[in-house]
């Protein structure tokens, strides 16, 4: 049997399994969390991508849970880091230690050298620390004394933040939040989900013991690879490609603005997108798709003149009034 990832034959059958594979983590995920569908699509999109994701909501709204979830139903190693003001970038990383038995130096992989990467509110350690995750990031190695060391694959880094206006926190480096495909909001549930969770607490629900919770693998690293083989072969037409860059454009001429979104951005909505139109179920890119993924793409890209903060305008509100004005091919 051929390898799905490398079959030219234009075969869908494993391209197809993936997708249904996929689409059954959101069934999985809600066993554990409640009411937190887009932040599960969102995941599952920034994996095809090889991307990363910063979630954003206040403490308690289930962001560790949702991730622990998703490991736990893609079968994925997990380990998480809880960022705190006096953590050091070796704690993340891994440092050399000296072994007294053979007088020599040897690597401790830190708990990066993972698949999916837990960084519970990383605003509240210092940017010295927050850059350690960088090279991680972007090139999928942490270099220690001189040496390359490859993480594994797949790998995400599936980062938690507060608001920042809470007590205690350090806004992200905008070279850092560039290296994150997604940002998601999670908000506070409506009152019909704070109910079933309360009920499922009261019926004996352990958020730490997810497999009693029935939680199981229902997709793997296989799945992920014959889905990334078909994302790559999703059509754009050049009217998406130009829509997107108009987008994109906009933002660095938005009077509201002191940022706009880079050519970087421009590369990741391409990208969300062509992945989103995938897991719905078509081969080709249309502009819905792109509208879909702009804000959670676009909206930790853009930087607001402090005027336009001070009366009250937000980077969500000036990327939907971008997506109003600009023409929308046909």
């Amino acid at each position: 049997m051929m390898d799905p990832t490398t079959d030219n034959a234009g075969n869908t059958g494993d391209a197809g399994t993936a997708r249904a594979s996929l689409e059954a983590l959101r069934a999985e995920i809600a066993k554990a969390v409640v009411g937190q569908d887009p932040a599960v699509t969102g995941l599952v999109v920034a994996l095809l991508c090889r991307g990363h994701v910063l979630l954003e909501g206040v403490p308690g709204v289930a962001k560790t849970l949702l991730v622990r979830a998703l490991a736990s139903a893609l079968e994925l190693g997990t380990k998480r880091v809880q960022f705190t003001p006096d953590l050091m970038p070796s704690d993340v990383t891994g440092s050399l230690v000296y072994d007294t038995r053979t007088a020599e130096f040897s690597f401790q992989e830190g708990p990066v050298f993972t698949n999916l990467l837990l960084a519970d509110e990383i605003n509240r350690t210092p940017p010295k620390t927050q850059s350690s995750l960088l090279e991680a990031m972007e090139e999928r190695q942490v270099t220690v004394d001189g040496t390359p060391r490859p993480l594994p694959e797949p790998f995400l880094v599936a980062a938690t933040q507060n608001p920042v206006e809470y007590e205690g926190t350090y806004p992200l480096p905008e070279a850092q939040l560039d290296r994150f495909l997604l940002k998601l909001t999670i908000p506070l549930p409506s009152r019909q989900d704070e109910i079933d969770v309360l009920t499922r607490h009261a019926s004996g629900f352990n958020p730490r013991d997810l497999r009693a919770a029935g939680v199981r693998p229902v997709a793997g690293p296989a799945d992920l690879e014959a889905a990334r083989a078909a994302v790559a072969k999703t059509t754009v037409s050049p009217e998406i490609t130009a829509y997107v860059v108009d987008i994109c454009r906009a933002t660095r001429e938005s009077p509201s603005l002191t940022l706009g979104v880079s050519p970087r951005g421009a590369t990741a909505l391409l990208a969300t997108s062509r992945a989103w139109a995938w897991l719905t179920g078509r081969d080709y890119v249309i502009p819905d798709d792109v509208k879909a993924l702009a804000l959670p793409t676009l909206r930790h890209r853009v930087q607001l003149r402090p005027e336009a903060e001070m009366e009250g305008v937000t980077a969500d509100s000036v990327i939907n009034a971008i997506l109003t004005h600009v023409p929308v091919p046909r």
